[in-house]
């Protein structure tokens, strides 16, 4: 009679997680996580690459069920997620109020331009008129690349120190979840 003996170690049971990142902040997650007590899911055949959106990564995680303050963590971890979500949102406002400006300029410019066409499609053609609508025509479209550019960089330096907190409270929030695992 053969005597079964108990090898390796004891069961852990894990919880599981996917999350569609974008991909400019897929190091963050697979740095920050960790903290929270999810590890990169070793079984996964595409945690480090399976897009499923252009732009977008989906990551695999897991953690062990039995781990202490499991709730205070989960806590943390969705305070750190509104906070990345904060900072996408903070970094598409940088361009968002320029893209509107210079549509807006350049929709002004394609009107004029418009007026200048139909005065010089007039019956008896109106060649001052349309001189006079063409140019403010042109600057309507020349105008909104520069307008954009300086909108843009306005707003960026502005953003950049929220942008530069948030990042701060994530790291505050990586802290404390580490603090806890041990």
């Amino acid at each position: 009679m053969a005597i079964l003996s108990k090898g390796g170690a004891d069961y852990i049971g894990y919880e599981y997680k996917e999350k569609i990142v974008p991909a400019e902040m897929a190091s963050l997650y697979m740095d920050s996580y960790p903290c929270f007590g999810w590890e990169p899911d070793p079984n996964s055949t595409y945690h480090n690459g399976g897009v499923r959106q252009i732009g977008k990564v989906s990551l695999r995680f897991r953690r062990d069920r039995k781990l202490c303050n499991r709730m205070e963590l989960t806590r943390l971890q969705r305070i750190f997620d509104g906070c990345v979500s904060e900072i996408g949102r903070l970094e598409q406002s940088k361009t968002s109020a320029a893209t509107i400006w210079a549509l807006i300029i350049g929709l002004i410019g394609t009107a004029f331009m418009a007026g200048a066409v139909f005065a010089i499609a007039a019956t008896p053609p109106r060649v001052v008129l349309c001189i006079l609508l063409a140019i403010p025509a042109f600057i309507g479209w020349i105008l909104p690349f520069f307008l954009y550019k300086a909108v843009r960089y306005k707003k960026t330096e502005k953003v950049a120190e929220l942008i530069e907190a948030k990042y701060d409270e994530l790291y505050e929030i990586c802290e404390k979840g580490n603090r806890l695992l041990i």
